[in-house]
């Protein structure tokens, strides 16, 4: 295959994007119906908050369902700085994880899905302290453009423009932007580069949906509200949109958002804040689409005609009706990309009343460029016999069928192609080049505000139905059978030829501890030689003890021994260089859950070494696991015999073999069984035993009951991460064994800490304080406690980010934590 097939294979697929890209499949009547009502509207909302599940699904869910809009969510950034309640991802793995929960929160709810290239840096207080770290414009820009693609009636923002309150500097922002935008998305003179894309679009108005956290909604004399029945029942979906809402919401499940439908009426109110001003309606003003066209109130008359005369009970008695709003809607003389929507949608209506079931599969989930592999298109016709498929397009060029479908006859196409050595990688797109600061780099205009589909590779299927031409999409997908879960699907992915992995991804070079490291190279196919080298990294300061090579596996085990100077911190990349001068430098990173599909993502094989004369033992560790997080991997990278305490190993007897207990994050919220066993893990610090317990949050805690003395957790944090900080540097934590010093304060990640605690009872002392801009310095970040014969640690510190980004002077604090 000739590499313009490829790239003009590429090319087509790249068009897709504009559209809704779905596998052929059969639906109910009442939702065909539906989709029919919606083929009629042309209203259209955009809703703009800064997170995934900042959004008000029981509002899109009604906007989508109820009325029938186009309703997209811009979410000003993927949650890559939240917590993670189902596992211990975080950052870039966390934002994919959230991007994907938002992807089938809207496919519950009926929206689109849309995200700037602004990056989640954790929590802040103040939008200024979110315009210091987001390049304001850039982030505006992504805001027009969306505007602009998507072309909304009105925006409803879920935030105010008001800062404080406890409100997230970032959701403020949001709101911010999404004014600012409304004013200059119909400015040619702004942004003009976008305008080679798409044309400048002023929607009417802004509002905000207004809410109240802690009780009902009261409006404010003076101010202007329209609201939606958003309790309501829909007979066609057999669901009110309150639960079409829990279902959408509960799908962000990394953040704990389970949601029980409220039953019974209720009403969301929005708050206009600028644009036009409305007197009847949020949408006064707004243009019927149809009336714009050439032709268009022929086709809203055939609409109207199609659904009047609907047929429930044979839907393939819909299609004439169907047909004729295809045949107008094509002769439309250059459409806008709604029009082309419209026609997509009619296509896919037209596919899914003849009960029409098409996907394009490959029984492997994971390919590299150069493999071969089978692929198999698979199409059944359960209706008349006047479908034909014309041809298949894919990477592999145009594969000509020119054969009738009969009834319900399975149509199997398997096909053999070589993918090509330059197809892209299933890298997510904002993953593919360094970040900006706090954005994502995105050189490609046409890109940004994209969720995930274009990683995967997609083939045109094209048919006639009685002369009528129809294309549809589908995706590359993996199937297979699971004796549990029946059929699962999963994208196919593209991986590296070879890829590499680093056994630690910090190596903590202490005399006494054993370094223990390698670097695995996996070879998808047959082994090739070549050599391991470090990047940053001189050859005296590093050495490769030994190489097993696995021919069964495909793959080079190298044991590698480092050497650098005292306090010297080097983050350096391994290479593996082929004889043909290859360079492979990448490592395959695979998240696996059950509600969203496989997540792969590809970044450096980078190392943090950390060359330090900390005085560490060695000792045994006991980890109490809470919503999960990578402190056991650092600690066990320091030389510590880490062991993972589960249910049945809450003793005395037992846990008196370790140096301290450790408990993961979030455990008080998470972890029965350690609230069951409380008075144990008391009595083992009171017999001598060392406890150190990690942040908890407010919400869903399980027991207050968390120390020897009391003290309650509150939402305090301080957000900035290079805070002014005092300390007490005669305490014992910060005293010893390794002393303390205002440098190690110095290049933390993200925070300070979060969920500080307040109320502390005069027992426990506080050897630190960290301050936020103009807030006052607060004590509640780290509390100490001797009881009995040992010792009693309560942390808000973000050690479960600090430590896994290799932070020396917060390794050397929780060192310090450990060996009291």
């Amino acid at each position: 295959m000739t590499k313009s097939i490829v790239m003009r294979a590429f090319a087509l697929i790249l068009v897709l994007f504009s559209f809704k890209i779905s596998n052929a499949q059969s639906v109910s009547s009442s939702l065909l119906y539906q989709k029919l009502q919606q083929i009629k509207e042309t209203r259209r909302v955009l809703y703009v908050a800064a997170h995934p599940d900042d959004e008000n699904t029981r509002l899109i869910s009604y906007l989508a369902n109820g009325e029938n809009l186009q309703v997209a969510y811009l979410s000003m950034t993927r949650g890559d700085g939240g917590q993670n309640l189902i596992g211990k991802e975080l950052g870039v793995e966390l934002g994919q994880i959230r991007t994907q929960e938002l992807l089938q929160a809207r496919k519950t709810d009926g929206g689109r899905q849309y995200f700037s290239r602004a990056i989640d840096f954790g929590y802040t207080k103040t939008p200024n302290e979110t315009f210091q770290n987001w390049e304001r414009q850039e982030v505006l820009s992504d805001v027009v453009w969306v505007i602009r693609n998507f072309q909304p009636d009105i925006i409803i923002t879920r935030f105010n423009t008001i800062p404080g309150g406890g409100n997230h500097g970032q959701h403020t922002t949001s709101a911010i932007l999404a004014g600012e935008a409304l004013s200059i998305a119909g400015d040619p003179t702004v942004f003009p580069e976008q305008l080679q894309y798409v044309e400048p679009w002023k929607p009417k108005r802004v509002f905000w949906n207004t809410y109240n956290f802690r009780g009902e909604f009261e409006k404010v004399e003076g101010e202007q509200y329209f609201e939606f029945p958003t309790g309501d029942y829909n007979p066609l979906l057999g669901e009110t949109y309150s639960q079409i809402a829990a279902d959408s919401r509960t799908m962000h499940k990394s953040q704990g958002f389970g949601s029980t439908p409220r039953n019974g009426g209720a009403l969301d109110h929005i708050q206009f804040v600028a644009g036009e001003p409305a007197k009847e309606s949020a949408f006064d003003g707004v243009i019927n689409r149809w009336e714009t066209l050439s032709g268009g109130q022929e086709i809203e008359a055939l609409i109207d005609q199609a659904l009047s005369s609907f047929d429930f009970k044979n839907p393939q008695n819909n299609l004439e009706n169907l047909l004729s709003i295809k045949k107008k809607l094509t002769d439309v003389p250059n459409p806008a990309s709604w029009v082309k929507e419209k026609l997509e949608s009619i296509d896919e209506l037209i596919l899914s009343s003849l009960g029409i079931e098409a996907e394009w599969i490959v029984n492997q989930e994971l390919g590299y460029p150069g493999e071969e592999i089978t692929t198999s298109l698979e199409v059944t016709n359960p209706s008349d016999g006047h479908l034909k498929i014309i041809s298949f397009e894919n990477i592999a060029g145009v594969n000509r069928i020119d054969k009738n479908l009969d009834y319900n006859v399975l149509m199997e196409v398997d096909q053999k192609f070589v993918l090509p050595t330059d197809v892209p990688l299933s890298q997510p797109y904002w993953l593919k080049e360094p970040t900006d600061g706090a954005l994502y780099h995105v050189s490609n205009q046409l890109d940004i505000g994209k969720a995930f589909e274009d990683n995967q590779l997609q083939g045109i299927l094209n048919m006639e139905y009685k002369g009528n031409p129809i294309s549809i999409s589908l995706p590359l997908s993996y199937k297979y059978n699971s004796r549990v879960d029946g059929e699962v699907n999963q994208p196919f992915t593209v991986i590296p030829k070879i890829d590499l992995s680093v056994s630690k991804e910090n190596v903590i070079l202490v005399d006494g501890v054993d370094q223990d490291f390698s670097v695995t190279v996996h070879f998808s196919d047959e082994l090739e030689e070549g050599e391991l080298t470090f990047e940053n990294l001189e050859k005296s300061q590093y050495s490769i003890t030994s190489v097993e090579i696995n021919e069964l596996n495909k793959e080079k085990v190298y044991q590698i021994l480092f050497t650098l100077g005292n306090n010297q911190k080097l983050t350096v990349t391994a290479s593996y260089v082929t004889e043909s001068g290859e360079v492979y430098n990448q490592t395959t990173n695979r998240i696996s859950y059950s509600h969203i599909p496989n997540l792969t993502y590809f970044s450096p094989s980078s190392i943090n070494l950390i060359k330090a004369d900390w005085e560490i033992s060695g000792d045994k560790i006991g980890y109490i696991e809470g919503a999960g997080d990578d402190v056991p991997s650092v600690l066990s990278s320091l030389g510590y015999q880490v062991t993972m305490i589960g249910s049945t190993d809450y003793s005395l007897d037992y846990l008196n073999q370790f140096k301290a207990v450790v408990v993961g994050i979030r455990a008080y919220n998470t972890n029965t069984d350690l609230i069951e066993n409380q008075k144990i893990l008391m009595d083992y610090v009171a017999q001598g035993g060392n406890v150190i317990v990690q942040y908890n949050t407010t919400g869903g805690l399980l027991s207050e009951n968390m120390g020897p003395y009391p003290f309650q957790l509150s939402r305090d944090r301080v957000t900035v991460e290079n805070s002014p900080f005092k300390a007490d540097w005669s305490h014992p934590i910060l005293a010893g064994p390794n002393k303390i010093d205002e440098a190690d304060f110095d290049g933390w990640v993200q925070e300070r800490g979060l969920y500080f605690v307040t109320d502390i009872s005069e027992e426990y002392s506080t050897p630190l304080q960290f301050q936020d801009p103009d807030e006052p310095f607060m004590n509640g970040s780290l509390i100490y406690a001797e009881y009995g014969k040992g010792h009693y640690v309560y942390t808000g510190i973000s050690f479960f980010r600090e430590l896994p980004a290799g932070v020396p002077g917060a390794i050397k604090l929780f060192i310090n934590l450990i060996e009291q």
